[in-house]
């Protein structure tokens, strides 16, 4: 006979947790994506909500450019669109997706009149970027965001690829259709170089 659970053994049992995993979230945007190619519009529409925030925070730290952002994603899904049966499930869908959205903000970029990476030193040093006893968390923001902005475009990608969209080195790899170690040598770089720019910032 098994023993009775009394009132205080109901607080040792954990509550399932019912978040989607990642391999459910992969599950499911894979059956999108297959129900995209065959000419499924709800799924396309399902599809575009999913990735529209994400895409428009990867491409304004890639483009900064407010007015590039909606023309890129909007070339990107069309792309989803057209060429969904050439997905393989060699990758994931997102890196298929993001990998279309950085050849199209590169190509976007390279048309723009003016150059997209910033000369750190001709940035101008207003009231709200000098020393201070206590730098704010607002103050702190900004000048993370002028050093990542300082940053050429391929370190700024794999940037933002890790610490805002969470990829590994391999996804990030497979993104920007280059070698793993390249990937890891421009992360290099681009933490030298922000650590040398954060100093000068918020010295």
């Amino acid at each position: 006979m098994l023993p009775r659970k009394n009132a205080d053994d109901k607080a040792d049992v954990e509550a399932p947790d019912v978040r989607p995993r990642p391999s459910q979230i992969e599950s499911h945007e894979i059956q999108l994506i297959s129900r995209v190619a065959e000419g499924d519009l709800h799924a396309f529409e399902t599809l575009y909500r999913l990735y529209f925030p994400r895409l428009t925070r990867f491409l304004d730290r890639m483009t900064r450019s407010v007015y590039l952002i909606e023309e890129i994603v909007n070339d990107t899904m069309l792309v989803v669109w057209q060429k969904a049966d050439t997905y393989n499930q060699s990758c994931k869908v997102s890196t298929w997706i993001f990998s279309i959205a950085y050849r199209k903000a590169l190509k976007a970029i390279k048309r723009q009149d003016k150059p997209v990476e910033a000369d750190f030193e001709r940035i101008p040093a207003g009231s709200d970027v000098e020393p201070d006893h206590e730098v704010s968390r607002q103050q702190c923001q900004k000048s993370v965001g002028i050093a990542l902005d300082s940053l050429p475009v391929e370190q700024r990608t794999v940037v933002n690829l890790t610490y805002y969209h969470g990829m590994g080195y391999q996804e990030i790899a497979e993104t920007m259709d280059c070698p793993v170690n390249t990937v890891k040598t421009r992360m290099f770089h681009a933490r030298r170089r922000l650590k040398t720019m954060l100093s000068s910032l918020m010295d």
